[in-house]
């Protein structure tokens, strides 16, 4: 992702509305696993008349090293990710997860810290950093971002981004407008999956039991793709189908919303 990036430096506008500063926040799993979802990420919101910057040194929000009894190590991510992010008026990223650790956190790693100019940028930023389809929904108010995916597709409500977030059905509503896809419900979906990061090292066979729930669910659709808006789940769900050989591909919400028709009538 960085090292195809061209760094932007002007103000965007959001169509008519008022002038903001988007930056994009890709997370250390995407950026080094799935740089096509900042991709698709990019070119979503250019697609609504936005241009984003991509600040180079932004690195780990610390949501590895907090969740695992690591906090104090945390901190000096947490003043980066503040110091490089301030600038702008919105940040997205496509993760729930990791906006979580931003938004619910980063108050009690300043707290930490004992620091209370930091628990202040802390307050101030927070608020401003979204989760990509809490960004297109309720921000911008958009639900048809124009993508075409003619695909039977299933989704899979990430734990953060449901509980922590709130997105409620953002992503739905975004993927109810998808031209040309047959959305189906997935039967019990706000189950967790059984990634929960070092959970599924620490407790591998309860992760596996909870991952093998969800694998049958997502068989009983019939989908051909299941979705979600954290790669980190759907790493973990993709493995299980892959042993599998279930033959259902796993694709970040974001790239199913970067897809377009082309005019030959398939989607790219």
């Amino acid at each position: 992702m960085r090292d195809r990036w061209s760094h932007r430096r002007e103000a965007v506008y959001v169509r008519s509305g008022p002038v903001v500063r988007v930056a994009l926040f890709i997370t250390c799993f995407n950026d080094t696993l799935f740089p096509d979802t900042g991709r698709a990420t990019v070119r979503v919101l250019e697609r609504l008349g936005l241009e984003v910057e991509f600040p180079l040194d932004q690195t780990c929000c610390g949501q590895m090293h907090f969740n695992t009894g690591y906090q104090r190590e945390a901190i000096p991510l947490v003043r980066r990710f503040v110091e490089v992010f301030s600038p702008y008026e919105a940040v997205v990223a496509p993760s729930g997860s990791c906006v979580g650790m931003v938004r619910e956190l980063y108050p009690m790693a300043a707290e930490l810290a004992g620091d209370r100019r930091l628990a202040e940028r802390v307050e101030e930023l927070a608020p401003k950093v979204f989760e990509l389809s809490e960004f297109l929904v309720k921000r911008l108010e958009v639900t048809d971002v124009g993508a075409y995916y003619p695909h039977r597709v299933t989704y899979h409500p990430t734990c953060h981004s449901l509980r922590i977030l709130k997105v409620g059905d953002a992503p739905l509503e975004l993927l109810r407008n998808v031209r040309g896809m047959d959305l189906v419900e997935l039967p019990e979906a706000k189950e967790c999956c059984g990634f929960g990061g070092t959970f599924a090292v620490k407790n591998a066979d309860t992760s596996a039991a909870m991952l093998s729930d969800k694998i049958r669910r997502i068989l009983n659709t019939e989908a051909e793709v299941c979705t979600a808006g954290d790669n980190s789940c759907l790493m973990h769900i993709g493995g299980g189908l892959k042993r599998g050989r279930a033959g259902v591909e796993t694709v970040h919400l974001a790239e199913i919303l970067a897809s377009e028709a082309t005019a030959e009538g398939e989607k790219r």
